[in-house]
């Protein structure tokens, strides 16, 4: 009797194991069919779905020309829009950049130049480059906290701008104001400003707005580079990426 019963219970594992593996098989090949159909949909050309305009809708023209980037569209699409921006006047140019951000307009045609606070651009032709290294460890700063420890800011020393705002030695006497606070509230950070600004042909360190980042300034690419090696080295759980002035 027994000896039956194990022969059963034999038989019924081998069963269940044969199942298992026919059904393992049969998964396999559905995978392998969902990834080939992925695979050749990204292979595909984009296609633009059009749609009948209903006539609850109301079609609206608009004066500034739209980009969809949810929508397929292709590289002459692309150069088709940047051509009707560039016909805008200044005016509606400054005007739309105005709405996103006071600073955009810079980012519009990337010049030598600094923004009054009229919101006029003193744009100069000698240009300046800065090789930066950017480093942030892995905490914030409160902001709020930041700045309502600041007493008194300074004066502004821009105005009116000058060339030499953008030479070396002249930024490197520059302070910001939120610097003081947040040195003395994340010790931290006056560690990682101090090892940065010992680093070879480092010209100078200075934070980020209230923190936590800090920029180190180099006119070397190569100097910037292995700076940013060493600096992975020593603070290793810290994030830090290379980058340059425009």
């Amino acid at each position: 009797m027994k000896k039956l019963f194990f022969n059963l219970f034999s038989i019924l594992i081998i069963f269940l194991l044969l199942s298992l593996g026919t059904w393992q098989l049969v998964r396999l090949q559905w995978k392998q069919e969902l990834i080939f159909e992925i695979e050749k949909s990204a292979n595909k050309k984009a296609r633009v779905f059009q749609s009948r305009n209903h006539k609850n809708f109301q079609k609206v023209k608009h004066k500034v020309p739209m980009l969809s980037l949810g929508n397929a569209f292709n590289e002459e699409d692309l150069k088709n829009f940047e051509k009707k921006i560039i016909k805008l006047k200044k005016s509606e140019i400054r005007k739309i950049s105005n709405e996103i951000g006071s600073d955009v307009i810079l980012g519009i045609k990337p010049s030598f130049a600094i923004l009054l606070s009229n919101g006029d651009i003193k744009k100069y032709k000698n240009k300046i480059k800065f090789h930066i290294l950017v480093a942030k460890p892995n905490f914030g700063c409160s902001t709020k906290y930041i700045y309502s420890k600041v007493n008194s800011f300074s004066k502004p020393q821009f105005n009116p701008p000058k060339q030499k705002l953008f030479e070396a030695k002249y930024l490197k006497n520059l302070d910001n104001d939120l610097e003081k606070v947040a040195l003395n509230k994340y010790p931290e950070l006056k560690i990682i400003k101090s090892y940065l600004s010992g680093l070879p042909n480092a010209l100078f360190a200075r934070m980020s707005g209230s923190g936590s980042s800090i920029v180190a300034y180099f006119h070397s690419k190569k100097a910037c580079k292995k700076a940013c090696s060493q600096y992975k080295r020593k603070f290793n759980s810290h994030w830090c990426i290379e980058s340059k002035t425009i």
